[in-house]
């Protein structure tokens, strides 16, 4: 059970430190990882009230497969301007499609977590395959599509992604040239809608 006086304190005293950081110049600005939408606006209410550094950006996993930031902290984000820094958006590797059917590539995450810290579960497969239907439809690379639709969103400030050689950051590298069109855009929606959260 979480003790609220014990939480706010705690943030209280990060504030301060921070602004010991700030004053030091060793930092400008500090952002937040794996925070819920509470913990933000406490954050936020605190470093106004006391005048200490405010939040700049916020660290949380979001992808195509995973759009939990959709449902509160994105509202947040873009009434206070605290930029999402999207972890995953290639949701460790199954929106490349190097999964399906049971595939297992030698040294790839899959390889050392097979479970991808939770995110292999019986509805993700289904998921997956109609990204990459739409991908195929509309011949847009799939690591392409899933990272310029994280560009489409209106709190994003950057997209965090892994590579594990130079041919995978060329790929993900290129995505920045690729705008996604509306008929893309729709078939995505709905492939969401057909899909929600598939762990």
């Amino acid at each position: 059970m979480q003790n609220k006086t014990e939480t706010l304190d705690n943030m209280l005293d990060c504030l301060e430190a921070l602004q010991k950081e700030v004053d030091r110049g060793t930092i400008r600005h500090f952002g937040l990882s794996n925070e819920s939408a509470w913990g933000t606006a406490q954050w936020l209410r605190l470093s106004e009230d006391k005048g200490l550094p405010r939040v700049a950006s916020i660290q949380n996993e979001y992808s195509l497969l995973c759009r939990l930031y959709d449902t509160d902290l994105a509202e947040l984000g873009v009434n206070e301007d605290v930029g999402l820094l999207a972890f995953s958006p290639l949701a460790t590797g199954l929106l490349t499609g190097k999964y399906q059917h049971g595939a297992v590539p030698d040294g790839s995450r899959k390889s050392l977590s097979p479970q991808l810290g939770g995110r292999d579960s019986a509805r993700v497969y289904d998921a997956v395959a109609a990204y990459l239907d739409i991908a195929n439809r509309h011949g847009v690379d799939p690591v392409h599509m899933a990272l310029a639709w994280c560009r489409t969103r209106p709190f994003m400030a950057s997209a965090i992604f892994g590579a594990t050689t130079m041919e995978q950051l060329d790929q993900a590298v290129r995505s920045v040239e690729v705008t996604l069109s509306q008929e893309v855009l729709d078939d995505i929606t709905a492939a969401h809608q057909a899909h929600p959260m598939p762990y």
